[in-house]
């Protein structure tokens, strides 16, 4: 591949890369590029959301260079402040440790685990001495760090700043320094963490990494970022049903910057190609978004799963097919059952009772494909079959009592 071509592929869905020219500069080199991006394992799980960065560390390995997975480990005890309003809590050495073993486990459904370096920043911070952390904080003032958005606004509004939050920059600055790093990626927010790389490598007589921020993935709703506090996630060690079946909730605009940050089959100039037969009325976009749907369930588990939630979604969609393919949830109920508008909350197809209420008045509630009539219909333990709310939301459920 040509380096323009290399620059092409690097460059897609990217946000902004700082400074492409040397960028460029250090692909003609011809040597492989230490690639480095640091993810704090501040919750057990990783959803689609971070794999926006994984996707571009996987193209930088499959055009020769070497990607260092960086779990900040000690980083997470400090708690990153970068879009908080709040001083967050740091997590304890026992929770960051497990954390980071999931993540380790997750990360090589998307990288190749021969050309991966893991690396923990505690291998350094952890031999720092106190008179070294202050020597490092002697680096930047109070002023540049309040340059920085989210600790301006808290600043003027006067809430509350901890001394240890403006040690998170640097810190993290400070990897790129113990790494070597040719390039950091992360994501837009990260901008100012990234530029502090930047600093510290000049400051410490390296050349300066080249920075590449990438977009912070909207997630089921198409307006906020992916988060699991906000529930509009899809989790990568999530089953294959459930990342078919919520991949095909997302509106067709959302799709199009799903397939640019998300998809490896689905080239830059193949969806030019595919949006303009859509919008030529030549392709339906639910089955481009089906497509899509399919490569992700397959990179998260493998293509026989895919295939089987495929299969399962078109089934209950379309009504044509067996809803047996469907993986089985398990729900405890109480002895004596549930009624239908629990049933669907308790199963996750609807956000509560009220709206399952309302989904019932507009008798867009079935079970087993068949329109459920009364509201106050029990289902108790022993029952196994399928739950829908429309044509999207659907489970295939089996009630067992509570405590068994």
């Amino acid at each position: 591949m040509s380096s323009a071509d290399a620059l092409a592929q690097i460059g897609r869905g990217a946000d902004e890369i700082l400074k492409i020219e040397e960028l460029q500069a250090r692909l003609a080199q011809g040597r492989p590029l230490r690639v480095k991006a640091g993810f704090d394992p501040t919750a057990p799980d990783l959803h689609i959301g971070h794999t926006v960065l994984l996707n571009k560390m996987r193209q930088f390995q499959d055009l020769g260079h070497q990607v260092i997975f960086l779990i900040g480990d000690f980083t997470g005890m400090i708690g990153d402040p970068t879009g908080k309003n709040v001083t967050r809590k740091p997590l304890t050495r026992e929770d960051v440790l497990a954390n980071a073993q999931t993540y380790a486990d997750q990360v090589f459904k998307v990288l190749d685990r021969t050309r991966t370096e893991v690396r923990f920043n505690s291998e350094w911070f952890g031999q720092m001495s106190a008179a070294d952390m202050i020597k490092l904080a002697g680096q930047h003032t109070v002023a540049r760090m309040l340059e920085r958005d989210d600790f301006a606004k808290r600043y003027a509004g006067q809430q509350s700043i901890a001394i240890h939050e403006f040690l998170y920059p640097l810190v993290q600055g400070y990897d790129s320094v113990a790494l070597n790093a040719d390039v950091e990626l992360g994501g837009t927010d990260q901008k100012f963490n990234l530029l502090m790389g930047r600093g510290l490598q000049e400051h410490f007589g390296q050349p300066p990494q080249i920075v590449l921020t990438m977009p912070l993935l909207e997630g089921l709703d198409g307006v906020q970022k992916m988060s699991k506090s906000l529930g509009n996630y899809i989790g990568i060690s999530e089953p294959a049903i459930d990342i078919v079946t919520k991949t095909m909730k997302i509106g067709d605009e959302l799709m199009w910057r799903w397939i640019d940050l998300l998809s490896f089959d689905i080239s830059a100039e193949e969806a030019r190609t595919l949006r303009s037969e859509i919008a030529a009325g030549q392709l339906n976009p639910r089955d481009l978004k089906l497509r899509l749907a399919r490569e992700l369930a397959t990179r998260f588990h493998d293509a026989s799963a895919a295939e089987q939630a495929v299969a399962g979604w078109h089934a209950v969609v379309t009504g044509e097919g067996d809803t047996s393919l469907l993986p089985v949830q398990e729900i405890a109920v109480p002895s004596d059952g549930l009624r239908i508008g629990a049933l669907l909350t308790a199963a996750g197809i609807t956000p509560s009772n009220s709206e399952a209420m309302r989904k019932f008045k507009e008798r867009a509630i079935k079970v087993d494909g068949e329109v459920i009539e009364d509201a106050g219909r029990v289902f108790t333990a022993g029952f196994e079959g399928l739950l829908q709310v429309g044509k999207r939301n659907f489970a295939r459920v089996r009630l067992v009592a509570s405590g068994t």
